[in-house]
């Protein structure tokens, strides 16, 4: 599933560069101030193994055309240590949490135009965790700060209504806290940060 996000995610970039360019923030009179949004990571929510339940929303202010702070709030499930990359070990058989972890993260972001499009971000993730054994039964309650990392290009659409920013990104959890021992052991041969896409997208109001 998650090759297939990344597949319609770069599927989508192209398209837009036959139909739309991005324009330069610090040009444009006309900026919208405010914004709400969501991610392309929804379509995970589509997959019939370890289903992520995965809901995202996000709501920004645009304090200058080049700065930006935003809040976003996200909940979802996750059966699998966070630091496995994509690839053959993601989602493998044997490698994955003995039960699951449900999390609410309110999330405070800022974001920088530099050029154009070219943009840098920061997110600030509070991910309050509930853990569930494989019967289903809550063993713990954690906490995580993610701290995470993008560079991205924002692509406009319909007179800068609509927007889309594919990004490539670093999350980065200097704090975890209460994590069962079972999930523990089998996390702890994994690296404590990630690489992964950012595939927001939203509408400027």
């Amino acid at each position: 599933m998650q090759k297939k996000i990344l597949t319609l995610a770069a599927s989508l970039v192209l398209a837009s560069s036959l139909q739309v360019y991005a324009q330069d923030l610090s040009k444009d009179v006309a900026y919208k101030k405010w914004f709400i949004g969501s991610t392309f990571f929804l379509l995970g929510n589509f997959s019939k193994v370890n289903n992520p339940e995965y809901i995202q929303l996000n709501v920004g202010y645009r304090i200058t055309p080049k700065h930006v702070v935003s809040f976003e709030f996200k909940r979802s499930i996750y059966s699998w240590p966070i630091g496995i990359p994509f690839g053959p070990s993601f989602d493998a058989p044997g490698l994955n949490y003995p039960g699951h972890a449900r999390i609410l993260a309110p999330t405070l972001a800022y974001q920088h135009f530099w050029w154009k499009g070219v943009y840098t971000s920061v997110f600030a993730l509070n991910a309050f965790e509930k853990y569930m054994n494989e019967n289903k039964k809550k063993i713990g309650n954690g906490y995580t700060l993610y701290i995470n990392f993008h560079l991205g290009y924002q692509l406009k659409f319909f007179k800068n209504r609509f927007f889309f920013e594919p990004a490539i990104g670093c999350s980065y959890w200097p704090i975890r806290t209460n994590v069962p021992e079972s999930f523990k052991a089998v996390e702890k041969k994994w690296p404590n940060y990630f690489i992964q896409p950012g595939l927001h997208f939203g509408f400027n109001f």
